[in-house]
């Protein structure tokens, strides 16, 4: 029996799974992996980590991995690749493909067929392939200067928004505020404004959290925020529709990612956003799984 192995390379999770021919075995997550990120000895640990809880729930070890693949942000470039096809080869012998994340959330979507998926997670992108093959990619050039509507970005505009309202004498924002504090473990504003402008920047994507719990609570500085995001992330889909798919307005869209899988605003206002535009995409209600995706990846090319 060939065993193989999908992983999804975060910058805040990483999950795997193990599988044979036909069905999941086993999976397993850990921390982030993604290089760029949390740098090499982090991603070590976390790949490590994921890679034998999985195996151990399969009931199989890493020596019996025929092909993996992985899917972590950042690949295509060759210094990145190379970093983690070494990192994961430390634990497992057989072949190792390593892909961008947007490839293992599209096959994950669509398989082998034309469609559009949008990531969301620490970062954002979205991608997609045509009837002919052709891909076309929107967003993900990183966090300073895009990833709109990612985890990042949302915290990052949460913070913008509720200093925005201090300036102005509001008291909106102000609960949300003391949620980050605490977060932060700080005790002064102007404590929380360093730690914000800090260098290198503190990690706006984990105050994610904080945003949706104080939208839930009805604060309207953080449901702004959550609707922006999701605006953001339709108009990254509608990027990538208009460049694939111009002579028709049926195209399959997809949604990943942990922004998408924690709110459900987020969710509604890309919905609307998109089908405003495009009444007859259709969108997939389900959020994806990427590491799927990288475990049919890894099924697939063995059998070519």
């Amino acid at each position: 029996m060939a065993i193989f192995l999908g992983i999804d390379g975060g910058g805040s999770k990483t999950s795997c799974a193990v599988g044979d021919e036909t069905s999941l075995l086993g999976s397993g997550t850990a921390g982030g992996s993604n290089v760029i990120r949390v740098g090499e000895g982090q991603a070590r640990e976390s790949l490590a980590a994921a890679i034998r809880q999985a195996c151990t729930v399969a009931n199989v070890t890493p020596a019996q991995v025929r092909r993996a693949c992985v899917g972590m942000a950042g690949a295509a470039r060759p210094e990145v690749s190379e970093i983690v096809r070494r990192l994961v080869a430390e634990i497992i012998p057989g072949e190792i493909e390593v892909v961008g994340d947007m490839v293992i959330a599209l096959e994950a979507a669509i398989g082998g067929n034309p469609g559009v998926v949008v990531i969301a997670g620490t970062g954002s992108i979205a991608y997609g392939r045509d009837s002919a093959g052709q891909t076309a990619r929107a967003g993900g050039w990183g966090f300073a200067i895009s990833d709109e509507g990612s985890g990042h970005w949302i915290g990052r505009s949460a913070i913008a928004a509720v200093l925005r309202a201090f300036d102005e004498g509001q008291a909106e924002g102000m609960s949300m505020v003391a949620a980050m504090m605490k977060f932060w473990r700080l005790e002064t504003r102007e404590q929380f404004v360093l730690r914000a402008n800090s260098s290198p920047p503190p990690d706006f994507a984990a105050l994610l959290p904080v945003v949706l719990s104080a939208a839930d609570a009805g604060d309207p500085l953080a449901r702004t925020a959550l609707t922006q995001a999701g605006a953001e992330l339709a108009a990254l889909a509608k990027i990538v529709i208009r460049r694939l798919f111009p002579e028709t307005d049926t195209v399959p869209v997809a949604m990943s990612g942990g922004v998408f899988r924690s709110s459900a605003l987020v969710r509604q206002v890309f919905y609307n956003s998109l089908r405003s535009e495009y009444p007859k995409a259709t969108i997939n209600p389900t959020v994806i799984d990427p590491v799927r995706g990288a475990l049919e990846l890894a099924r697939r090319r063995a059998r070519s």
